[in-house]
């Protein structure tokens, strides 16, 4: 059973997956990595989501603010051998019920054009795609995305 910890960036399991997904990253994205990077510091993150099974960190998520009514998803990462099992599913639904009571209106995120899973995940969860979004306008390579709460 998944356990989902609310939490923030300066929890240690969220850093330590976080250098994981950057790693990750880091390979797929090959030298337009830089560019992205820039964008997913997470030292100023308040709201971050930390899936445990037993008592191992199997994956994780966060938000923060876009503007006034809406939250954008960052940091979508499980590592590889947990992947398939919904731990995914459960994080970025946890991260909407959070923006919801927070009193948001609406959920954005950016994700890369390569990123097959996560263009699933998110399309199998509500998502529609949108025009690419501020520092995003112009990357060809991003698919962003939008949904409702």
């Amino acid at each position: 059973m998944i356990i989902l910890n609310r939490t923030n960036s300066e929890n240690r399991d969220f850093q330590d997956l976080v250098f994981e997904l950057d790693k990750d990253l880091a390979k797929k994205n090959g030298e337009k990595n830089d560019f992205f990077a820039q964008y997913n510091k997470i030292d100023q993150i308040k709201y971050a989501i930390v899936g445990i099974n037993d008592n191992i960190p199997v994956g994780c998520g966060a938000m923060k603010e876009y503007d006034k009514s809406t939250m954008e998803i960052k940091r979508m990462y499980v590592p590889f051998e947990m992947r398939g099992k919904g731990v995914a599913v459960a994080i970025l639904k946890d991260l909407e019920n959070w923006a919801r009571e927070l009193g948001y209106k609406k959920c954005v995120l950016e994700t890369g054009d390569k990123m097959l899973e996560a263009i699933g995940l998110y399309k199998k969860s509500g998502y529609k795609v949108i025009k690419n979004y501020g520092q995003y306008e112009n990357v060809q390579s991003s698919i962003c995305f939008e949904k409702d709460l």
